[in-house]
C-alpha cells in the first residue's frame, strides 16, 4: 500500500476533515504538488481563526458539492476574500432529504428497517455508483476549471468524505495518481478527528445508543468497498479510465496535460 507523504496539518476548530492532498505519487514517478489541491468538510462553521488560515492558502476557487438541503442544515460557507465559490451539487436537491431527516429524528424501529442487514452500506454503494454515471457534467466542469486557472482549489461537501472524496479521486485519476494512493487518501477520512459529527435530534434514550451508532456507521465511514464500487462502475460503463476521461468527462489529451502541469511537481 502506497503511503501518503505526511504534511503538517492545521488544527481547525470548525472545519472537519481538512487536508492537502499534495505528495501523492503518480504511476510515472511524479507527485501531486503541495499547496494546490485541498479537501475538507463544509466551511459553514469555520471560526475566525479558521477563516484566517483558509484565506492564507491563496485559494482561487472553493468547490462546494453540497445541495440545497445540506446548505439549509449547515449554513453557507464562510466568506473568504478574493476566493471564487462554485456550488455544484453532486446529489439531487430532493434526493435523500427525507432520509437524512429520518436519520436525525427517527426511532430505533425506523432505523432498523432502513439501515440494518447491509442496507446502509448498499445505499452508500448505490450513491457512489450513481455519482460516477450521472454527474459527469459536474466533474467535467471541475477538471476543466482546474486545468484552466482555478488553482489552488479546495473541494468540499458536508463531511468531505463522499462527494468531495469522489471528486478528489476523479481528479487524481486524471493526473495519473496510483490507485493505492487514491484509496489511502480516501480512507484518511476515517480518522476520529476528521469524522463528521452525527447530529441526532431525538431526546430519547436510544438517540445515541450503541445500536443506533452501529446502524449509522456505514453512512459515516469511508470504506474501500464504496470507492471500489465507483471505480468498477467507471470501468463497466466506459471500459477504461482513459475512455471515461475522454468520453465521459470530455477531457482531451491537451486538457489532461494542462491539468498535470497545474497539479504535479
Amino acid at each position: 500500500m502506497t503511503q501518503h507523504v505526511p504534511s503538517t496539518e492545521p488544527e481547525l476548530a470548525g472545519v472537519r476533515n481538512f487536508r492537502d492532498v499534495g505528495g501523492l505519487p503518480t504511476v510515472d514517478g511524479r507527485r501531486v504538488r503541495q499547496g494546490v489541491l485541498y479537501r475538507s468538510g463544509h466551511l459553514a462553521h469555520a471560526t475566525a481563526e479558521d477563516a484566517v488560515f483558509l484565506a492564507g492558502l491563496g485559494l482561487h476557487t472553493v468547490f462546494d458539492f453540497r445541495n440545497a438541503a445540506d446548505q439549509r442544515l449547515e449554513g453557507a460557507d464562510v466568506e473568504l476574500p478574493g476566493v471564487r465559490n462554485v456550488n455544484l451539487p453532486l446529489s439531487d436537491p430532493a434526493d435523500g432529504a427525507e432520509f437524512w431527516q429520518m436519520v436525525r429524528d427517527g426511532d430505533i424501529e425506523q432505523l432498523r428497517a432502513l439501515l440494518s442487514e447491509g442496507r446502509a452500506a448498499n445505499r452508500m454503494i448505490t450513491s457512489y455508483r450513481s455519482i460516477i454515471t450521472q454527474r459527469t457534467g459536474e466533474h467535467s466542469r471541475v477538471l476543466h476549471a482546474l486545468a484552466e486557472d482555478s488553482v489552488p482549489a479546495l473541494m468540499h461537501c458536508a463531511a468531505g468524505k463522499d462527494r468531495a472524496g469522489l471528486s478528489i479521486a476523479v481528479t487524481l485519476l486524471a493526473v495519473g495518481v496510483e490507485r493505492d494512493a487514491i484509496e489511502a487518501d480516501y480512507l484518511e477520512s476515517n480518522a476520529k478527528h476528521r469524522r463528521y459529527k452525527v447530529r441526532r435530534s431525538g431526546t430519547s434514550a436510544d438517540a445515541y445508543s450503541p445500536e443506533v451508532m452501529e446502524l449509522l456507521s456505514p453512512l459515516f465511514d469511508a470504506r474501500a468497498e464504496y470507492l471500489n464500487a465507483a471505480f468498477e462502475t467507471l470501468e463497466e460503463t466506459w471500459g477504461s479510465t482513459d475512455r471515461y476521461l475522454e468520453e465521459g468527462l470530455k477531457l482531451t489529451a491537451a486538457d489532461r496535460e494542462r491539468l498535470r502541469e497545474r497539479l504535479l511537481d
